[in-house]
């Protein structure tokens, strides 16, 4: 059995090099820079890098960035990042051919973020997101700005 890629702390990583879309490539093949986990950003470093990675044509990458949000949050909009994690996990699936898991994620990540129309915080268009990723489940959804 081969020794699994490990991080500095000991945790099983995956070091094989990924596409833009997030899929592992070959060992030694090249790959697209990966994004450092566990990054602590302001909620505008976090919008703005997330939608440089979305514009760029990385919603995996993006998922990360928020997720890192998610994981570091411990208040009121914990749930907002995990919805917008959720969304960008749905873009990934779409760009990849998966309507089916697209459409599942979009969902989710529109029942996720929804509580959050009445009061939206950071400046972002909630309600827009919430219409956005529910046609997006219908279909297949468009990247936007």
């Amino acid at each position: 059995m081969a020794d699994r890629d490990r991080d500095a702390e000991g945790r099983a990583r995956n070091a094989r090099p990924r596409d833009g879309l997030g899929r592992p490539l070959p060992y030694g093949a090249p790959g697209v820079e990966r994004q450092a986990e566990g990054v602590v950003r302001t909620p505008d470093e976090t919008l703005a890098e997330a939608q440089r990675l979305l514009d760029e044509g990385k919603p995996f990458h993006a998922h990360e960035v928020f997720e890192d949000a998610w994981k570091s949050a411990d208040g009121p909009e914990r749930g907002l990042w995990k919805g917008l994690a959720q969304l960008a996990v749905g873009l990934t699936h779409a760009a990849r051919g998966n309507a089916k898991g697209a459409a599942s994620l979009l969902s989710r990540g529109a029942e996720a973020i929804e509580p959050y129309v009445a009061e939206p915080p950071f400046g972002i268009d909630v309600a827009g997101l919430v219409s956005w990723s529910r046609a997006g489940a219908q279909g297949t959804p468009r990247l936007v700005r």
